[in-house]
């Protein structure tokens, strides 16, 4: 299994829609950079997000998740509370090859602000937006800026190919169109 490059990552996007709208190139000036990079593909943040309020009655419980738990809030600048979370989703649209697995990874920009994005595999033939859950590990509310880069997805291509892929299992993600919640 092999890292890919830049090449692989534009012939992927252009000739099997991959990933859409694809940024030939990193975008840099003025923003946290996205588009296309050495070994990567910098995702942008949507302007559509699902904010965390918490209730100290509520226990967070990942198999009966309370959405009124959520402020549904769209902007061009998000602001999660101190030691919260909010849910965003990504601008591009993946289809992964059934051969491929991605591994979503933080930038760094907004980690050296105590702002973590969780890392994520995207399974071989998972299709959609990319739900991303974004913690404040800070004291302090922090921003988000949408339609500006957020995470970095790297593309490992296997020696073979899977017996069961993300589609032929029908997992619960696939072909999200907006932010998804936990679901069991």
């Amino acid at each position: 299994m092999g890292l890919k490059p830049d090449h692989w990552i534009r012939k992927m996007a252009l000739e099997q829609r991959m990933i859409e709208p694809f940024v030939d190139g990193q975008v840099r000036e003025g923003v946290i950079s996205y588009g296309l990079s050495s070994y990567g593909y910098d995702i942008r943040v949507a302007d559509e997000f699902k904010i965390f309020q918490p209730d100290k009655s509520i226990v967070v419980n990942p198999k009966q998740f309370d959405a009124d738990s959520f402020v549904d809030f769209r902007g061009k600048v998000c602001i999660i509370p101190p030691n919260s979370f909010a849910l965003g989703r990504t601008v591009e649209y993946f289809r992964v090859p059934r051969t491929v697995l991605t591994i979503c990874v933080g930038k760094s920009s907004y980690a050296r602000c105590g702002i973590i994005v969780n890392v994520t595999p995207f399974e071989p033939e998972w299709e959609g937006y990319v739900t991303l859950e974004i913690s404040n590990t800070t004291p302090l509310p922090a921003k988000i800026y949408a339609g500006e880069g957020i995470a970095q997805v790297l593309f490992f291509k296997a020696d073979g190919t899977c017996e069961t892929s993300y589609a032929d299992k029908k997992g619960k993600y696939q072909r999200q169109q907006s932010i998804v919640l936990s679901r069991l």
